[in-house]
């Protein structure tokens, strides 16, 4: 059982990011789109579609080294199906960041082709990085760039305004805000959002957040949460007895013999965040790659 969350977080810059997307737009000839492949649904936008209209597009699958493998290649399938290109990276150590340049001039390859049969040989590609806040679009700018030209921050909403970043090899990236969409899906994006850390933990109930990932976690993967607050999460057991068993596990216990789970939650989330609970999936993709039906 979890605990109903309403989460919503749409500051204002995100409305103006969202215009000078739409503006620049035409400048470019590709879309790389950054999502967290420990949600590769709830990290993306779904106004993207709309802003992007029929531009080619390049599905980037980053911190696959904090998700399930098997589930990344099934996700990865999903998409291709769904006619994208994609690539699988770890923006943080730059696996795979290298093959960007090779899947984006496969995914141009006619306009290519159409560029040069006019004597436009060696016209810069130009390609829009987007991606909602804190998908590692940053540190996988910085990594195909070969030098930090972006600023990366675990905190949801650093970059603010646009950038243009030329690569070594006839490539220009635009570089843009993350943002987020006015009102989310269900209250599961949300939720799957604030775990990641794609929203401001400020606005967040976070005990009742990490109550739900305990939940989240006894579903999907039992062993990794005897594995790291040992103890077993029975079926019978709430998210919040849950919490209180691993603060009780770790010792945080306050005065009187309650159990601190404010920091027992901060510490879940953290470790979550930081993939010490090992490599976690927390979304299946449809089981019906041609219509999306289905989980």
């Amino acid at each position: 059982m979890k605990e109903e969350l309403t989460i919503q977080w749409f500051p204002g810059h995100m409305a103006k990011a969202r215009r000078m997307i739409t503006s620049q737009l035409k400048l470019v000839d590709a879309v790389c789109e950054i999502i967290d492949a420990r949600i590769p649904s709830s990290s993306r936008n779904p106004d993207v579609d709309e802003l992007v209209g029929s531009k080619p597009r390049l599905i980037i699958l980053n911190r696959i080294d904090q998700a399930d493998p098997a589930m990344t290649k099934r996700w990865s399938a999903y998409f291709r199906a769904q006619g994208y290109a994609v690539l699988e990276t770890d923006a943080k150590t730059g696996k795979g960041t290298a093959g960007f340049t090779a899947a984006v001039r496969g995914l141009l390859r006619d306009k290519i082709a159409a560029w040069e049969a006019k004597g436009q040989v060696g016209r810069p590609i130009r390609t829009m990085v987007i991606g909602i806040p804190n998908v590692g679009k940053s540190s996988f700018i910085n990594r195909v760039a070969r030098r930090k030209v972006a600023e990366t921050s675990d905190r949801p909403g650093v970059t603010r305004g646009k950038q243009w970043i030329t690569l070594e090899n006839g490539f220009e990236l635009l570089d843009t805000p993350g943002i987020l969409w006015p009102k989310f899906d269900s209250p599961e994006v949300g939720e799957n959002l604030a775990i990641t850390g794609a929203v401001k933990d400020e606005i967040l109930n976070r005990e009742a957040l990490a109550a739900n990932l305990m939940v989240r976690l006894r579903e999907i993967c039992p062993e990794k949460v005897l594995e790291r607050y040992k103890f077993e999460p029975k079926e019978d057991m709430t998210g919040w007895e849950m919490l209180e068993t691993a603060a009780r596990k770790r010792g945080f216990i306050l005065s009187g013999n309650e159990c601190d789970l404010e920091r027992m939650a901060a510490v879940l989330l953290d470790e979550f965040r930081g993939g010490k609970l090992g490599r976690v999936t927390l979304e299946a993709p449809p089981d019906n790659p041609a219509t999306g039906e289905g989980a």
